[in-house]
């Protein structure tokens, strides 16, 4: 597929790499926009509640940067950048992005995220860990089960499938306490449009991220090999700020007005969806292998979410204020130059 990509990038050229991979970041940013557009105002135009439309259109919407990356790369058994694309954007989520917003404007957490997204985004980065360190105490039995087994070492098909339950529980869960809150955030205004029009932008919208999907997965991989790295690292930091473009702009925009309230729970949703929904999907596609450090990039995305409960929990306005914003980009500095110097 898109065989022009491999003339390209075969050059050995950092430089046309590095070029190549920014123009897929730009697609991936329109596509979803366009995309969210297209589906959300012809859900509008069904007369879906904007309740449902939030929920699902614009949740899945944003997340489609890094469910199509993950995709190609699962599909070209990239499969180190399909894990890592998810946990270095949960973690430029949490210590980059709400760093930064909260260092520009002090975050108050609403009680939904202290009591339901918080310990889901803990459970998330738990699970991931258990799931890529698990230890078969029968040894590997993968020629008894088939694809379907337990297999020390991978996040295997099962791993998927538990990933992708944990994702319908807590969707389901979402619905139900949204429809117990009246919450203004939730009364977006999403505008009907005639159905020629959304079908045109959804199917725009769709083939900038495929092409977007390609263009980052291929050029991640031969920067990786220009470099001598491997794509773990290129996939922790590279694709994953590429794939987190669009919650940094919204987020750090949405500080500048004055309304970073929202924040939160859009980046712990956006965590949420990444593990329990894009790395469960990718699993069931192809069983992906770990790799060297994966459980220090696995126990930073638990532990990110572990001081955001500890920040809103012990502060009296039970916000994220400039201070934590400082520890929590401190923090990431250290992680990455230690993941960087440990290669």
């Amino acid at each position: 597929m898109f065989d022009f990509l491999n003339t390209l990038l075969s050059s050995q050229n950092l430089l046309i790499s590095i070029t190549i991979i920014a123009i897929g970041c730009v697609l991936l940013i329109f596509g979803a926009d366009w995309l969210i557009d297209g589906a959300s105002g012809l859900a509008k135009k069904m007369g879906i509640s904007n309740l449902t439309i939030g929920l699902t259109v614009v949740a899945f919407g944003t997340s489609m940067p890094e469910f199509v990356v993950n995709m190609v790369a699962a599909l070209n058994n990239n499969t180190e950048i399909a894990i890592t694309n998810v946990l270095g954007s949960n973690n430029i989520n949490i210590f980059v992005i709400l760093g930064l917003t909260s260092i520009i404007l002090p975050i108050t957490s609403k009680k939904e995220s202290r009591d339901f997204d918080i310990p889901w985004s803990i459970l998330a980065g738990i699970l991931t860990l258990l799931l890529a360190t698990y230890t078969s105490p029968w040894g590997n039995v993968s020629q008894k089960f088939g694809a379907f087994t337990l297999q020390e070492g991978y996040i295997t098909r099962v791993g998927g499938i538990i990933l992708l339950l944990c994702f319908i529980i807590f969707l389901w869960h979402s619905f139900k306490v949204s429809k117990n809150t009246n919450d203004p955030e939730k009364e977006d205004n999403y505008t009907p449009i005639s159905p020629i029009k959304a079908l045109l932008l959804i199917i725009l919208g769709l083939s900038c991220l495929v092409l977007g999907g390609e263009l980052i997965v291929k050029s991640a991989t031969s920067i990786a090999q220009h470099l001598g790295v491997s794509d773990a690292i290129i996939g922790l930091t590279i694709v994953a700020l590429g794939t987190s473009l669009p919650e940094l702009a919204t987020s750090c925009i949405a500080a500048a007005k004055g309304n970073c309230d929202i924040a939160l729970g859009n980046i712990l949703g956006s965590n949420i969806f990444n593990v329990f929904f894009i790395l469960g999907m990718s699993a069931i596609v192809t069983p992906l292998p770990t790799y060297s450090g994966l459980w220090l990039d696995a126990l930073m995305v638990t532990l990110g979410s572990i001081f955001i409960m500890l920040f809103v929990y012990f502060t009296k306005k039970h916000e994220i204020k400039r201070w934590h914003g400082i520890i929590l980009l401190t923090i990431y500095i250290c992680y990455l130059i230690y993941r960087l110097l440990t290669l």
